[in-house]
């Protein structure tokens, strides 16, 4: 069985996974979700917190600037 990007096992052929996505919401069988990443959950909170955080110290005339800048680099890129 085919697997996903954090090693989740998926059916190989479009049946079968149509058929595990309506069991899915039928409530028959749990998505396994991989709920144990093997990651710190602390150091993912305090990250979730840091750009919150950076938000809120800026200006928003800073806040702008950067949105400038950002726009004008996409432009760019193109």
């Amino acid at each position: 069985m085919p697997k996903g990007p954090q090693g989740q096992k998926r059916p190989a052929d479009t049946v079968a996974s149509a058929i595990r996505v309506a069991k899915i919401l039928t409530g028959e069988i749990e998505e396994d979700t991989g709920a144990d990443d093997g990651k710190d959950k602390a150091a993912q909170s305090m990250g979730r917190m840091g750009g919150a955080a950076r938000r809120d110290k800026l200006s928003p005339e800073r806040r702008k600037e950067i949105a400038k800048k950002a726009a004008s680099a996409r432009w760019q890129k193109n």
